[in-house]
């Protein structure tokens, strides 16, 4: 079963893109492939619990399995060693990551604190990388079990060739952005 912004997505954003970017296929107009939430954990070097909670809180959020990321070499002024966990992620596809989006931009960017809108800033192919500085904006979380405040970046990967097609992309799907481009 498709969520509602799949549907959304098929029915409403395909026909509009293909329309404002005049695309000869439906195949031309670009989709969403991935979301990715990433949070890293410097301080999990000293502390292994900040790990556990972190995997448990992605869990929660996402609804898919957290799985914890890990450094790929020694840093001796970080105290850090090869394969050690200092992160944790969750990549979400599909009807998870319409799920997601939706509860995104409709429960958890409007609890932000004076929220005025994201930055529009692309990568330069297409994909965006939206920073939140605090977990507890999201509902699952609960405020009074939380024992540190982490931040995390979620990454929209789009096949857009370009800032502008996935931009017009993230739009549509209702991504609060500061200023039209």
């Amino acid at each position: 079963m498709a969520t509602t912004l799949g549907n959304d997505y098929k029915e409403r954003i395909v026909p509009e893109l293909k329309k404002e970017f005049n695309y000869s296929t439906v195949m031309q107009v670009p989709r969403l492939e991935k979301i990715v939430i990433n949070q890293g954990l410097g301080a999990a070097t000293q502390d292994k619990k900040l790990i556990e909670t972190a995997l448990n809180e992605l869990t929660a959020i996402t609804g898919q399995k957290a799985v914890p990321t890990l450094s790929k070499k020694d840093i001796s002024n970080f105290k850090l060693r090869k394969k050690m966990p200092i992160g944790a992620m969750v990549t979400l596809r599909k009807d998870k990551m319409y799920e997601f989006l939706e509860r995104l931009v409709k429960v958890a960017l409007p609890r932000i604190r004076d929220f005025k809108g994201i930055n529009s800033k692309l990568d330069g192919r297409g994909n965006y990388t939206l920073g939140i500085t605090e977990q507890i904006i999201f509902p699952e979380i609960n405020i009074d079990s939380v024992p540190k405040l982490q931040g995390m970046n979620i990454t929209f990967v789009t096949s857009a060739p370009t800032d502008e097609e996935g931009f017009a992309l993230l739009k549509k799907f209702g991504l609060p952005f500061k200023h039209e481009k």
